[in-house]
This record gives C-alpha cells, structure tokens and sequence, in this order.
C-alpha cells in the first residue's frame, strides 16, 4: 500500500522523548537528524538546550550521528560545529543521495540507522524507501518555510490515515 511509504516506525514529541540507551538496544549504530524543526526550531540559529543535552546522551551511549538537510551547507555546517556532528547539506531529500552520504560517514547500514525527522513527504518517506528505522516527531515551531506550509496541509490528512497505526512512545 503506498501509505506505507509514510508511515514512521514511530512516532514521538521530541528527540528527547527517544531513550539513546534502548534505540541502541534495538540495534541501532547511527542517527540521520533532520535540521529545521527537529532539531532546531525554524528561522533559529541554534538548537535548543534539550537538544544539545539530548546529543551529548546520544554520543555517550556510543551512537553516531549526522544531521541531514536540504538547506545551505552553511548553516547546516554551523548547527554541526555547535552539536560536534558530521551534517550533508543540500540533500535533495527525499532522494536517498543525502540519507547515504549520512550512512557512509556513519559508518552504517539500513538496518542499523534511524532517521528521525518532522516531515512525512521528506524524512519519513526517504528513510523509508532507504530501509531505515523511521522516527517522526512534532515540528519544534509553527513557523516554517512558505512552501513547507503548504505541504504540511496535505500532509496532515496522510498523517490521518497513517498515524493511528505507529508506535507511540
């Protein structure tokens, strides 16, 4: 069914709300992070202090981590100075380019990388046809890019169809 392309293997408020200690358990190695509204609220500069704590567990639990975005190499570069983490800008997402540019400076495969995002038609459907565990949490601010405003309204009623049968933790 093509809803299953963007459908999350779960679904969460934040990244703080994911246990880096049991996303380990689960087998996981390596993180993709998406920039806006994941991990940085949009039209912000820097991630928020949850955020930053929430790295730093991540990589003392001994995950890697990249942070994936379609935005300027610049910015994303920045935001990956301040969270000490490799970023790919520019990653046409959901075009799987990015995600395994990610995977190979990871060091990971598929099985064994998570994607967490805010989006359903970028994040969740490219790590999805990747084959990667899929997280899907609440954009951080309601202000967003024009074009992202747009889509979010359709992609509200696949969230609808799709959500009510995800994991939510």
């Amino acid at each position: 069914m093509i809803l299953s392309l963007f459908t999350p293997d779960r679904a969460v408020a934040s990244v703080a709300d994911l246990d880096p200690a049991v996303l380990l358990g689960g087998g996981i190695r390596g993180i993709i992070l998406d920039l806006d509204n994941t991990i940085v609220p949009w039209g912000e500069a820097a991630p928020p202090s949850f955020v930053r704590e929430w790295v730093h567990r991540v990589r003392a639990a001994g995950l890697r981590g990249c942070i994936v975005s379609n935005n300027s190499s610049a910015w994303v570069a920045q935001v990956g100075d301040i969270l000490s983490l490799p970023v790919v800008g520019w990653a046409l997402k959901p075009m799987p380019f990015g995600f395994l540019r990610a995977m190979a400076l990871m060091g990971t495969r598929a099985r064994e990388t998570a994607l967490i995002g805010d989006q359903l038609f970028t994040d969740v459907l490219g790590g999805n046809l990747l084959g990667v565990h899929t997280i899907l949490v609440e954009p951080l601010s309601v202000r967003e890019f024009a074009t992202t405003r747009v889509i979010r309204r359709i992609e509200r009623l696949v969230r609808a169809k799709v959500l009510p049968r995800v994991r939510a933790d």
